[in-house]
C-alpha cells in the first residue's frame, strides 16, 4: 500500500472514532454534566498525548500557545453545544448536522476571497439545507433546540476549520494541536467550577465513554489527523469526513439502540450527495490547476 493509501486508511479510522464519539457523548451525558464532560474529555486528551509528545510540548513558543488558546476556545464551544444538544436531539442528527461543515466551508472561503460560491458548491448548498430541513422539522415546521444548537456547533467548526489552515502554517502541529485540547479543558473545568459540581464517573458506563472520549476520539484522532493529512489531500481528507455521519448512525444503533427512520435515510442522504459534489469539484479543480501548470511547463 502506498503511503497515500495508508494515510487515507489512517484517515478512516479516525473518521470511525469521532462517528462514536457520539455515542460516547451520549453515555457520558447519563451520570455527568455537560462542562464536566467536556473538562475531562479534554484533560485526558491533553495528557494522553502529551506524555506521548512531550518533548515537542516543551519547546512551545508564545505564538503557538496564543494559537492554541484560540482554537481550544473553539474546540470548547463545539463540544460542549453538541453536548448540549444531544441532550434533545438524536445522535444520527447530530451526525448529519455537524457535517454541514463540509459546506460552511467553502461558503466561507468565498466571503473571504470576495465572489460567489461555484455552481457545485451552490447546488451542494441546496441539498445540504433540504437535508437539514427533512432532519429537523417536526409535523409543525418547528426546529428542535438540540438541532438548532448542533447547527451551531457547526458553524464553530467551519470558523475552528478556516484559522486551522491558517494558524498550522507558522507553529509545529502536534504541540499545537494538544495545547488545543489543553486550553479546551482548561476552559471546561473553569465552567464546571462555576455552573455544576466537578464529579469522577461513578459506573463502568461512564467511565468506558470517557476513557474512550479522551484517549481514542480526541487524543488519537487529533494526533492521527495531523500526521495523516501530510501524505494525503484535502480532498479525499474532505471525502472520507463524509462518512462521519454514517459511523454516528451506525453506532447509535449498535450501541444505544436508535433506530434508522425514513427522516433520517432522506435527510441524510441530501446532506451526503451535498458533502461529495462539494468536494468532487474541488478535487476536479485541482486536477484542471495541475494540468494548466503541467502545460505551461511544457511550453
Amino acid at each position: 500500500m502506498s503511503i497515500q493509501g495508508k494515510a487515507n486508511l489512517l484517515m478512516v479510522i479516525v473518521t470511525m472514532f469521532w462517528g462514536l464519539s457520539y455515542t460516547f457523548m451520549v453515555m457520558g451525558l447519563e451520570t455527568l454534566a455537560v462542562y464536566n464532560v467536556v473538562a475531562l474529555r479534554c484533560i485526558i486528551a491533553f495528557f494522553a498525548a502529551g506524555i506521548i509528545f512531550y518533548k515537542r510540548m516543551i519547546k512551545v513558543d508564545t505564538k503557538t500557545l496564543k494559537y492554541a488558546a484560540i482554537q481550544g476556545l473553539l474546540l470548547f464551544i463545539v463540544f460542549a453545544l453538541s453536548l448540549f444538544g444531544l441532550e434533545t436531539t438524536s445522535v444520527s442528527n447530530a451526525g448529519f448536522i455537524l457535517s454541514l461543515t463540509v459546506v460552511l466551508v467553502p461558503i466561507f472561503s468565498s466571503f473571504i476571497e470576495k465572489k460567489l460560491p461555484s455552481r457545485a458548491v451552490s447546488f451542494a448548498i441546496v441539498c445540504t439545507m433540504l437535508g437539514i430541513t427533512v432532519l429537523t422539522t417536526q409535523g409543525s415546521l418547528a426546529f428542535q433546540k438540540g438541532d438548532i444548537l448542533v447547527a451551531i456547533a457547526a458553524l464553530c467548526y467551519s470558523i475552528y476549520l478556516l484559522l486551522n489552515s491558517t494558524f498550522t502554517r507558522s507553529v509545529e502541529s502536534i504541540s499545537y494541536g494538544i495545547y488545543q485540547l489543553g486550553f479546551a479543558g482548561l476552559y471546561a473545568l473553569v465552567l464546571t467550577l462555576i455552573f455544576e459540581t466537578p464529579t469522577l464517573p461513578n459506573t463502568t458506563t461512564s467511565w468506558i465513554a470517557i476513557i474512550g472520549l479522551g484517549v481514542i476520539c480526541s487524543a488519537f484522532c487529533f494526533v492521527g489527523q495531523t500526521v495523516a493529512q501530510q501524505y494525503t489531500s484535502a480532498t479525499h481528507t474532505g471525502l472520507i469526513f463524509s462518512l462521519e455521519p454514517i459511523f454516528a448512525a451506525m453506532f447509535a444503533m449498535m450501541f444505544i439502540g436508535e433506530g434508522i427512520t425514513i427522516k433520517i435515510l432522506i435527510g441524510g442522504s441530501f446532506i451526503l450527495i451535498g458533502n461529495l459534489v462539494a468536494q468532487l469539484e474541488h478535487l476536479h479543480v485541482l486536477r484542471f490547476i495541475k494540468k494548466h501548470e503541467h502545460e505551461k511547463a511544457i511550453h
